[in-house]
């Protein structure tokens, strides 16, 4: 099997070019900011652009000003812009413009299920993940005991 090596900048730019004529298009989870949602070169993400007004808990792909592509979690829209956290995270990022953002991802294959709204952990990490920021790393480290680690 061959295998081509890519640039990531650039195969993002194609990818957000179909998510912004309306596909859905998917990628493998590269980092481990969203950790312990989606998991580094295990999960993937499912995106399109924006289809509605975007709220705290979407999952948003957008572009720094640097051109680095992120994905994370809207934590709060202020009229200064958008606040933005990972779910490994307890910084706030921000704040950045509408149009930074373009694509908002509609459904993720977490361990191999597909997880989209509705879904228990979808949920739970969209409405009480993004609300407990300051007690995450505490919280993570009771799940891991009480799974012996497995539970990502």
């Amino acid at each position: 099997m061959n295998t081509r090596v890519v640039d990531t900048n650039e195969y993002v730019s194609v990818l957000r070019g179909l998510a912004e004529e309306g596909r859905v298009v998917s990628m493998l989870i590269a980092g481990s900011s969203m950790s312990p949602f989606l998991c580094h070169n295990r999960d993937y993400i499912y995106f399109t652009r924006p289809d509605r007004e975007l709220r705290r808990g979407d999952m948003v792909f957008y572009q720094r000003d640097t051109g680095q592509y992120v994905m994370h979690r809207i934590y709060k829209k202020k009229p200064d812009g958008y606040y933005m956290v990972g779910d490994a995270q307890t910084q706030i990022e921000g704040p950045l413009r509408r149009e930074q953002i373009f694509a908002r991802i509609v459904k993720v294959k977490r361990k191999g299920r597909i997880l989209q709204p509705g879904d228990f952990w979808w949920e739970f990490f969209e409405h009480v993940w993004i609300r407990i920021i300051p007690v995450r790393k505490f919280v993570e480290k009771i799940y891991s005991a009480v799974t012996g680690g497995r539970g990502k």
